[in-house]
């Protein structure tokens, strides 16, 4: 038994398919079959039931599952520990980031992190803010740009990038144009246009209803912020955005804060704390990068930075 059989049960095991798991850790599907063989021979036990659509784990395999990621845990801490000894970094990181936020910032932190750790791959991938906080969670990406309101990522450590009121905007001669600190009844009166599920400025404008038990007729919805705000400028309903969002707006919308929506959206930088030397080397480029200033202890709130972007 080695390293690289357990390696490969576990891809087999997570994918349920052979074909799939060889891809994953690049050999071929013959390769992966025969370590799996050598394996449950030396095992004495079969660890997978084998059909002509899947591939499942037996009993056994299931067993052998936790023991196997432990093992490959522990040999993955030891090369850690020599490796932050002698100060190399290796391995893969996997970098989460909110579908069309361009962070000009992370890019060039990511650019630096790699010419000082040329062992690491980097991988990036975008997706909707509460999916890559749940990819955190899990382990499936190491550190993400996301957004959020302050409970939804209590439990991961956090680093405040942008932290924004939620503000209405409508033409000029709406209503609410005549109210200089509009309240979320107020708003919810008029049909909405806003983000998405699973933004972090959704999150923060569903948060305020539900506090005060306001049920909003939300009409439209939009992945960016300028069609957002495209929306309300055509009078279709009114924008819940944040400032930066309705700027680019700002000549033919007028902006309010909602005065008792208190609590803000946040984009965040998120990871769980693994003890994992490629992450923390990244933080050390990425944090004053994005933010303007050095790195704040995990769950310090911190004011706005250079990142703008949306929607998060």
């Amino acid at each position: 038994m080695n390293l690289r059989q357990l390696e490969y049960f576990l891809a087999v095991a997570e994918e349920e398919s052979f074909t799939r798991a060889a891809d994953r850790v690049g050999i071929s599907q013959s390769g992966v079959s025969a370590q799996i063989r050598q394996l449950e021979r030396e095992l004495g036990a079969d660890l997978f039931e084998r059909s002509a659509r899947r591939v499942i784990l037996s009993v056994a395999g299931r067993a052998a599952m936790g023991r196997a990621r432990a093992v490959l845990a522990a040999a993955e801490g030891v090369g850690q520990a020599v490796d932050e000894v002698t100060g190399l970094i290796r391995g893969r990181l996997v970098v989460g980031m909110v579908v069309g936020c361009t962070v000009t910032p992370l890019f060039d932190a990511l650019a630096a992190f790699h010419n000082e750790h040329p062992g690491v791959e980097i991988s990036l991938l975008e997706d909707r803010s509460d999916r890559l906080f749940d990819a955190v969670r899990a382990g499936s990406v190491d550190l993400a740009l996301a957004g959020t309101t302050g409970p939804a990522a209590q439990d991961l450590q956090t680093l405040t990038v942008v932290s924004e009121r939620l503000i209405v905007a409508v033409p000029p001669g709406h209503p609410l144009a005549a109210s200089p600190r509009p309240t979320m009844r107020d708003v919810v009166g008029y049909p909405v246009v806003c983000m998405p599920p699973g933004t972090g400025v959704r999150a923060a404008f569903d948060d305020a209803c539900a506090a005060q038990g306001l049920t909003p007729t939300i009409t439209l919805q939009a992945s960016a912020a300028n069609a957002v705000a495209d929306l309300a400028v055509r009078g279709l309903a009114v924008a819940v955005l944040t400032e930066s969002m309705a700027a680019p707006q700002h000549e033919r919308l007028l902006s309010r804060t909602i005065d008792d929506a208190t609590d803000p959206a946040l984009l965040v930088l998120a990871w769980k704390d693994t003890g994992n030397p490629a992450v923390h080397a990244l933080l050390r480029h990425a944090g004053p990068a994005v933010t303007g200033r050095a790195a704040r202890p995990p769950g310090e709130a911190g004011g706005g930075g250079p990142a703008r972007c949306a929607p998060w």
